[in-house]
């Protein structure tokens, strides 16, 4: 018989790999940004297609849910290690460092080639560099909606928000326990594991998204993705390590694809089933569809990744070095490549695969030949401090025979 609950320092290898590959959806995701068609974005290509919004959409559903569950799931695997003030203590600074650094450096790009874009700047980017850093004002609305250069954390929203929900996991965490929330959610099974965490979700969505519809990436007024997110971080932080419910998981993954396959063709095809003045059971059905598809998706992907990805490989121990500073670079090499491209008009071949290429080839070169080389660089990308080894100087045969 299996234990109920896993070693606290067994190394999960399949959320490892579960964050790299949620970050490389990302990445492509913001790529196909700037290529598909009547979606707003920073800037768009003039090489625009319909086709990649079927794609696009179904990532959309669930890439950036999964993201806060694992999050909460590497919480949970790492609190025991330190006390929740020193483990507070690590994550701000691991989190809010690289956050404070992007929005001055990494993300300004970005805000310079959307503002060159709607024509509310002449060129030169280190005058509107100048500008950015002291917050001058300037005519038109930027990428804010403001009158004013502001500092955005753009594409980075997602740091700040799991500081936010981590120091909140750290501060209720004991008084879930106590409760016995944590044993109860890790016993769910079967159905019970697909329905019951949707009603937080569907509340959020019944009473919540009318007063806060959609999700602004404001930390202060975001209430609606505060919930949904919070709540999904939640879970993972609920579930942990524990062995029972992972097993339970990974038992069900057929079901649960096919569940998840089922959930997207209802969700996609609603236009046909729900009608002009759907009846209050065809609204109802049509809610559930919206938040069970991706709550599916994400217990689906995380069962087949126990199964599959749950052991040692060298390219998970190499990418989950990799892919915070990949995260953090990636869309404002994406803008810089799209903007100066585009006006080259290549093509609708060559100018995406140079996008693309161009991002990841850059993720590449600046992760493994500056910021791993780079000591003072490596804080700023959200990486540990590690000094490159010394060089080993062959002894000499005197030195030998000393």
């Amino acid at each position: 018989m299996k234990a109920t609950t896993q070693t606290r320092h067994t190394r999960r290898y399949d959320i490892d790999a579960l964050r790299v590959i949620a970050f490389g959806l990302l990445i492509l995701y913001h790529c196909g940004m700037f290529y598909v068609a009547d979606w707003g974005w920073h800037i768009k290509s003039n090489y625009t297609a319909t086709w990649l919004q079927e794609p696009m959409m179904f990532l959309n559903q669930w890439r950036m849910s999964l993201l806060f569950v694992i999050s909460g799931l590497a919480l949970a695997l790492v609190e025991h290690r330190y006390s929740r003030l020193k483990l507070a203590g690590r994550r701000l600074w691991r989190l809010m460092l690289p956050l404070l650094f992007g929005m001055a450096v990494v993300v300004a790009p970005q805000h310079y080639f959307e503002a060159l874009n709607k024509g509310l700047i002449d060129p030169g980017f280190w005058n509107f560099y100048g500008r950015y850093l002291t917050f001058q004002d300037f005519p038109g609305e930027a990428w804010g909606g403001e009158n004013v250069i502001v500092w955005s954390w753009n594409h980075l929203w997602y740091l700040p928000y799991i500081i936010f929900y981590t120091l909140l996991a750290l501060v209720c965490g004991p008084a879930l326990r106590a409760a016995g929330i944590d044993s109860w959610f890790r016993s769910l099974r079967g159905p019970f594991l697909v329905f019951l965490p949707l009603i937080p979700l569907l509340l959020n969505g019944l009473f919540v998204f009318p007063s806060f519809p959609g999700i602004t990436h404001d930390l202060i007024s975001d209430a609606y993705a505060h919930i949904m997110y919070g709540t999904l971080f939640i879970y993972g932080y609920l579930v942990g390590a524990d062995a029972g419910w992972w097993e339970a998981l990974e038992s069900r993954r057929r079901a649960l694809l096919t569940t998840a396959i089922c959930a997207y063709l209802l969700l996609r095809t609603q236009e046909f089933w729900l009608g002009e003045n759907p009846d209050r059971l065809l609204e109802t059905l049509s809610l559930v569809s919206i938040y069970l598809n991706p709550w599916v998706w994400i217990l689906a992907v995380m069962a087949f990744a126990f199964r599959y990805l749950n052991r040692p490989q060298a390219w998970i121990a190499y990418a989950t070095a990799a892919v915070f500073p990949w995260y953090i670079l990636h869309q404002t090499l994406t803008v810089v490549l799209g903007g100066t491209l585009s006006p080259m008009s290549l093509g609708p071949v060559l100018e995406p695969a140079s996008v693309v290429g161009g991002t990841v080839l850059g993720c590449y070169v600046l992760y493994e030949y500056v910021i791993r080389r780079v000591v003072w660089l490596q804080p700023l990308f959200g990486m540990p401090i590690k000094t490159a080894p010394p060089v080993e100087r062959p002894v000499s045969r005197d030195r030998v025979n000393e």
